[in-house]
């Protein structure tokens, strides 16, 4: 058994499919508007390990408040190496999305925080 893939509601569909290739080397797949529910577009991001992310936007979904809250509360994607997790938080701060500094976790992760579009939170491990 394997999870075939997790699901993300954004407001901005572009924004999300550049952030997953970009940051992760995701293939993104062409857009796809249903008919039966109007105003309903998606598009799937591909990780390079084969795991997916149905990127999913409608006029009616709203940005997320900040606060925690029951559900889902981030997704996890190992990069390999503490020197992959080093240089994707670079690039991150740079770019103002770093939330957490790369760090070993009291549980033995070496891991930093980034925001994906709307600010949903993407720990990066080794």
């Amino acid at each position: 058994m394997r999870l075939a893939h997790v699901a993300l509601w954004t407001t901005d569909l572009d924004a999300a499919a550049a952030f997953w290739r970009g940051h992760f080397g995701a293939e993104v797949g062409e857009l796809y508007e249903s008919r039966n529910r109007p105003g309903f577009r998606s598009r799937f991001a591909r990780l390079p390990d084969g795991g997916g992310i149905e990127l999913m936007a409608g006029p009616w979904v709203e940005a997320a408040p900040p606060a925690e809250r029951t559900g889902w509360d981030h997704i996890a994607i190992s990069l390999g190496s503490e020197a992959a997790v080093d240089a994707l938080a670079g690039r991150c701060a740079d770019q103002g999305c770093l939330l957490s500094g790369p760090r070993r976790t009291g549980d033995g992760f070496y891991e930093a925080v980034i925001a994906a579009p709307d600010g949903i939170r993407v720990e990066i491990t080794s």
